[in-house]
């Protein structure tokens, strides 16, 4: 098969030679690589001593009771010991509400647990150290869970409030031991006046008398990947924006002769036609709002039509992927049109490699390090994760996340948008077009590598 002619030809080995070929790659992935594994491994290394601030409910509904005369409330006791304890001092953030408000704040995912003191708690402590009961009623609190939250910071939360229980158990059951052996010298006595003594059983509960029940506070369908289909479906919305861009203005150089169109050995160079940077950058836009609704219909179709994740309000789910998609269509597209080829590997740092680890999808952002907290104020991948989760687990609620992840995406549009079309008007004015054609130096008559705008 013929070969054809070009003006210069190059051996495979002549091209490998070529420092060129090595040193600008290198510098690139290895880079890449470096920056990824810090921002990834950085983000993760350490949540529990990381953690800093993460809400928790405290709900003390105990109504105390009277012992010889003397009333006691464990409950506020107890309470007041958890919030006051140094070691829990800057990692919980404690909010001290009644039942009721518990339940909303888990509904909003506004905490990431709950710990509840009932109503007899201390009526249920007091019956220990009383005479013995057929069936003991051990004292009980409860630890409420919130996956729709996060799992990963719900389990963080459900771990401190176990631990919490025990200590208060250790701590009651101290008194109670105390208690016991004041009246060891009565039960002698007690068991000659025919009155039952405490069982082994009995004396065994008194020494860690509190038991835990823990409880999902905020139910999630069995479906929802344990809190975790709304950060897999958030990923799909932004991969969906980010690889769109690229596909977008790959298709649109390639009708206007910038780029050939390769199909496997086949390739076609269509004649190149000139278009100002900012009416490209339109085009590409106008392709990526339009083509968004479509992305996100077919995101939805696969992951509740196919493999049947649990959703609701399916009309704002599909408009908010569409608003989320084309903010980050938008906001690649920019970064193409102003920095030319480094655009990709710029948006999927921007967009991928400093957006995941600072989300709070998987780690709460209470706990991730100082860094990766600021990065979550402004970074667009929290706040498509904060929309989804509001619609899929938390009814749509505007305080639950989604009214922030609107202004937040429209903020992010509207600036990508605008930055886009002044940086690229501003290229135009200054004759910086992408269709100039190439200039031979006199001193080089020969073509070589040219340095033209991008």
């Amino acid at each position: 098969m013929s070969e054809p002619n070009p003006l210069l030809r190059v051996s495979a080995r002549g091209l490998l030679r070529r420092r060129g070929m090595w040193l600008p790659s290198a510098v690139i992935l290895g880079l890449l690589s470096l920056v990824l594994s810090m921002l990834y491994l950085g983000a993760n290394n350490d949540p529990v001593g990381s953690t800093k601030d993460l809400p928790i409910a405290l709900v003390t509904s105990d109504r105390g009771t009277k012992v010889a005369g003397q009333r006691i409330d464990l409950g506020a006791q107890i309470a007041t010991q958890v919030t006051g304890s140094a070691e829990l001092r800057d990692k919980v953030s404690w909010k001290k509400v009644d039942r009721r408000t518990a339940d909303d704040l888990l509904a909003r995912g506004k905490v990431f647990g709950a710990l509840v003191i009932p109503e007899d708690f201390s009526a249920s402590v007091a019956a220990l150290a009383g005479p013995p009961q057929h069936e003991p009623h051990p004292p009980t609190m409860t630890v409420l869970t919130n996956p729709a939250a996060g799992s990963f910071g719900s389990g963080m939360a459900a771990e401190i409030n176990r631990k919490v229980v025990s200590q208060a158990s250790a701590q009651v059951g101290r008194v109670l031991t105390q208690q016991l052996g004041q009246q060891a010298a009565q039960q002698s006595e007690s068991a000659h006046a025919g009155r039952p003594v405490a069982p082994a059983a009995a004396q065994l509960m008194i020494a860690d008398p509190v038991k835990v029940n823990v409880e999902e506070g905020y139910p999630l369908g069995a479906h929802s990947g344990l809190g975790l289909s709304a950060f897999f479906y958030a990923l799909v919305l932004v991969l969906g924006g980010m690889l769109g861009a690229n596909v977008i203005h790959t298709q649109v150089d390639t009708a206007l002769g910038y780029m050939a169109n390769d199909k496997g050995p086949f390739r076609l160079v269509k004649p190149t036609q000139h278009m100002t940077r900012t009416h490209h950058f339109a085009v590409c836009s106008v392709l990526m709002v339009v083509l968004s609704m479509l992305t996100s219909a077919l995101a939805m179709a696969g992951a509740i039509g196919v493999v049947g994740i649990d959703a609701s309000h399916l009309g704002l789910l599909w408009i908010f992927g569409t608003c989320a998609t084309a903010a980050m269509g938008i906001t690649a597209l920019a970064l193409l049109a102003v920095l030319g080829t480094p655009g990709p590997i710029v948006s999927m740092l921007v967009l991928i490699g400093l957006a995941i680890p600072s989300a709070g999808a998987t780690i709460p952002l209470q706990a991730l390090p100082d860094f990766y907290r600021f990065l979550a104020e402004f970074e667009p991948f929290r706040q498509v994760v904060d929309g989804v989760r509001s619609i899929l687990y938390f009814d749509a609620r505007t305080d639950a996340g989604l009214g922030r992840a609107w202004t937040m995406t429209a903020i992010g549009f509207s600036v990508s948008l605008l930055l886009g079309l002044v940086l690229t008007r501003l290229y135009d004015r200054r004759g910086l077009h992408r269709s100039a054609p190439l200039r031979l130096s006199a001193a080089h008559p020969q073509p070589g590598p040219q340095t033209v705008p991008a």
